[in-house]
């Protein structure tokens, strides 16, 4: 199949770059930077409504995964537009080249995520539950609306709202590792948060489950089967890395330091279930927290 691939150096592309190629799948990127000739590479402005239109050039599927980082730092009112322009102005880019395009593609795979049900507590949500209040449930309302646009053009669109994607590479455990491995770790406040989570290798996995079933759109919640509270992960790692883990890290210093983005990505949290991979046929291979965290440590992935 010939791919088009947004954010493909980001923590989740790149593996699944890999995976495309390794199944034999002609694979495609989209860049800020001029690219170099023959690279297969491809300019955009995510924000500019700019695109080089022969990156869609007989395209099949478009794998949306670009965004700016929620998790980087405190949030001004300039962070918070940015997040929200490079994801819905992207979108909204993307799939107004591929409505532009002769032949158009068959199908669109764009990132949403878990912020979309908001903070739910201890409550179950599956992909029917309705949008949650805040920020990044606002924003990914938005992105999944912009995404939407593209059904009207014919093309398959599936949304995938991803949990925290685990990995030894970046993400949130690349970030608590070098903590933990201190024996410096420990939960966050009063580590009640719902962590949803799934490893990289399944995510990828499920990515293309989703791309290669011509039945499969709407909403995905992207996450393993049993979600775990931040206090489980915090002693499942420090039990993996054989370190205490009994550190609790102040609400009120998180407030402090990092202000709104604190209460909305580290405070807050939803039990997401994927019932609709579950319901397809989907099998994940990382199920339990410590064995996923044991096999992702001793094999760096």
């Amino acid at each position: 199949m010939n791919v088009l691939l947004t954010g493909a150096s980001g923590l989740l592309g790149t593996a699944l770059a890999v995976a495309l190629q390794a199944r034999g799948d002609a694979v495609r990127y989209l860049v800020r930077r001029e690219p170099l000739s023959g690279d297969r590479k491809f300019r955009w402005e995510p924000e500019g409504n700019w695109v080089d239109g022969g990156a869609f050039k007989g395209v099949e599927a478009v794998i949306h995964l670009a965004g700016r980082s929620v998790a980087s730092g405190r949030w001004s009112a300039a962070v918070k537009n940015g997040i929200r322009e490079s994801r819905v102005l992207g979108t909204q880019t993307v799939v107004a080249a591929m409505r532009d395009a002769e032949p158009r593609p068959k199908v669109f795979l764009s990132a949403s995520a878990v912020g979309y049900y908001g903070n739910r507590g201890d409550e179950w949500v599956d992909e029917s539950a309705p949008p949650g209040k805040g920020f990044l449930g606002d924003v990914c309302q938005a992105w999944e609306s912009a995404a939407v646009a593209a059904e009207s053009a014919g093309i398959r669109v599936a949304r995938m709202r991803f949990g925290h994607v685990l990995s030894t590479a970046g993400g949130a455990l690349g970030k608590l590792l070098p903590v933990f491995r201190l024996g410096l770790g420990g939960p966050l406040a009063d580590g009640r948060t719902w962590w949803s989570w799934i490893s990289r290798p399944d995510v990828v996995r499920a990515i293309l489950f989703l791309l290669d079933r011509d039945d499969m759109s709407g909403a995905f919640n992207m996450t393993a089967p049993e979600p775990v509270t931040n206090r489980e992960m915090s002693r499942a790692l420090g039990k993996v890395l054989r370190r205490p883990a009994v550190l609790p890290v102040p609400r009120f210093a998180l407030q402090l330091v990092l202000g709104e983005m604190a209460d909305e990505v580290l405070l807050s949290g939803c039990r997401a279930k994927p019932m609709r991979l579950a319901a397809a046929g989907f099998a994940h291979e990382d199920t339990e927290i410590s064995a996923c965290l044991r096999r992702l440590i001793a094999q760096k992935l």
